[in-house]
């Protein structure tokens, strides 16, 4: 038996009929954007991921991002990015919008930082990569690197 696979302007017809890929079927839901950004290193590389986390959202509201932050920094309380801006008040706002914000458990401890510096309010997770991990392999999340 063989089997013949259809395509629609080079793209998967079944993928498409099933809802997997490109636009939703009449009548149906698109499926919700969700989407794991990880800062892992320095304040330009935070503040790059935030302006691109809040794009995102403001191209699709409904997106579930949450950010996963190994770079420590721009998660503590009173920190500033390039252009004067407080990483809190940015934080924030996103979190207003439904943004989560997860911090790594390894990151304060390995870099001797005071908990109390640690901006509220934040989820702190055994390690960094591992929900990074989690989020993509059981939740269906696409990584985004800024």
């Amino acid at each position: 038996m063989s089997f013949v696979q259809a395509t629609v302007d080079g793209v998967d017809a079944a993928a498409v009929v099933a809802g997997l890929i490109g636009p939703p079927a009449i009548g149906q839901e698109p499926k919700r954007v969700k989407a794991v950004c990880h800062p892992t290193s320095g304040l330009d590389e935070a503040q790059r991921g935030l302006g691109n986390v809040r794009h995102d959202l403001n191209a699709d509201p409904r997106a579930k991002i949450v950010v996963v932050g190994n770079g420590i920094e721009f998660m503590l309380a009173g920190v500033k990015d390039k252009n004067g801006n407080f990483f809190d008040a940015t934080i924030q706002d996103l979190k207003s919008n439904g943004v989560d914000f997860r911090l790594c458990n390894n990151a304060p401890v390995s870099r001797k930082t005071d908990r109390k510096r640690v901006l509220p309010d934040l989820k702190i997770v055994p390690s960094g990569v591992a929900e990074a991990a989690t989020l993509q392999s059981r939740e269906g999340f696409v990584y985004l690197r800024p």
